[in-house]
């Protein structure tokens, strides 16, 4: 519990066996109430390990997607009560160590969404950041911003803090069961005229970590444009998509 607010870390797992146990073992345990894992049917040991750290942990048979996963996740942890959920990605990419804070920032009534952001603070490339990703990630962002007039660091980053509110109005089930599921997300967070808040979030690039390659963040790049291509007609009237609502 975090201030009477029932706290849930959800981790969207695929063949993160390697890395799956440093992530758990520094998340603020004495403050969350519990975690759930989804196997997105791992190659390896994920689900295993899972349950040898007493996880929570859910197996899709067949691999569903990022997006698909993320479904699951919130279901469940929604489903188990929860009152704040954080998703973390078990590949230690960002540190566990601020799921608190970003909770915090929650529970305080500031803010309906949290998220970690790889550039306040400049750490990025320090991280190990590919270059093209960062200057990718810099110009959607920009693009982003001056379309949808908010003002964020980042709408790129896995990791992100999540009111029950927000998680109960949002029409996921519209978004896609693939990398551009978290742009969807945020989009509709702003769509809904939800508060983002942000926090400086060191970040890890290295072989374990997962990360997509080049075409598929081409794939996510394009999706990225034509998502906020589709807000734009349905602020306008112009169309009406199911992402945003009736």
């Amino acid at each position: 519990m975090l201030l009477g607010k029932k706290l849930v870390v959800v981790m969207p797992a695929y063949n993160a066996e390697k890395t799956l146990r440093q992530t758990y073992s520094e998340l603020p345990l004495e403050y969350v109430d519990d975690v759930v894992l989804v196997d997105d049917a791992s190659r390896d040991n994920t689900a295993r390990v899972a349950e040898e750290l007493g996880i929570r942990t859910i197996i899709h048979p067949v691999n569903g997607g990022y997006g698909a996963n993320q479904k699951t996740c919130y279901r469940v942890a929604l489903e188990l009560g929860a009152d704040i959920v954080v998703m973390v990605h078990p590949d230690y990419q960002y540190s566990p160590r601020l799921v608190t804070a970003m909770a915090s920032m929650i529970t305080s009534g500031h803010y309906d969404v949290v998220l970690g952001s790889r550039i306040l603070g400049g750490g990025a490339l320090k991280g190990g950041m590919p270059q093209y990703k960062y200057v990718a990630n810099r110009l959607l962002t920009a693009f982003e911003n001056l379309i949808l007039g908010a003002k964020l660091s980042e709408y790129h980053s896995g990791y992100r803090a999540f009111s029950r509110k927000v998680l109960e109005t949002l029409p996921l089930a519209a978004n896609s069961d693939d990398f551009v599921f978290d742009n969807e997300m945020l989009v509709q967070v702003v769509a809904f005229g939800f508060h983002i808040g942000e926090i400086s979030c060191p970040t890890k690039y290295f072989p374990e970590a997962s990360s997509i390659s080049f075409w598929p963040s081409v794939r996510y790049g394009v999706g990225v444009l034509v998502t906020v291509g589709k807000y734009v007609l349905h602020r306008y009237h112009l169309w009406r998509f199911p992402l945003f609502g009736k």
